[in-house]
Formats: C-alpha cells, structure tokens, sequence
C-alpha cells in the first residue's frame, strides 16, 4: 500500500464542470493486491459547499481528476465522487489506472 500526501485538488465532471476546492487535507492510497492495483482519495475539510451538493445530489458522479502530491507527482485518473456535505469531506473510489507514479 503506498500513500501519498495531496497538495492540489482539480476535479472535473461529467458534465464539464470544473472545481479546485480547498481542504484541510486529502490522501491518495494506492493498493496493489494480485496483479490489481485500486486506488481512492479521502479529504477532508472541503470548504465548498456547492460541490459537496453538487455531488451529494447528482445521478452521475463519475469524475476526471487532476492531483498535485506534496511532493510535486503530477497524477489524472478517473473515478466516482461521493459526497459528505455534513463532514465536509468526500470519497473518490478511482476508476482504472492512475498515472504519473
């Protein structure tokens, strides 16, 4: 399992929109397991309220993410944002591969 530090946050959705939210902190865990490698990102402390319900609300919560670790990584992937307005947090469940580790 390997674990990184999140610095930058740009999602963006199906539907075009796009957000660079602030947060208190973000991690991205990578586990490879078999031959599989999963991955998902948890943050918390997100101070925008309109994504949280956008996604807390949404039919379609399928993603395109662009991350910045603390180090520098530069990574996109797919995934699958679930939204937790009343913690101000939320879970990305990644979809595929990850690159740029």
């Amino acid at each position: 399992m390997e674990q990184y530090e999140l610095a930058e946050i740009l999602i963006r959705s199906t539907q075009r929109q796009t957000w660079q939210p602030t947060f208190a902190s973000a991690q991205l865990v990578v586990v490879t397991e078999m031959g599989s490698r999963l991955w998902y990102l948890d943050v918390d402390g997100i101070a925008d309220d309109a994504l949280l319900q956008h996604f807390y609300t949404a039919e379609e919560i399928g993603i395109e993410l662009e991350l910045i670790t603390v180090g520098g990584k530069r990574l996109t992937g797919s995934g699958y944002l679930h939204a937790n307005p009343r913690h101000q947090a939320a879970a990305i469940r990644g979809e595929g591969e990850i690159t740029g580790l």
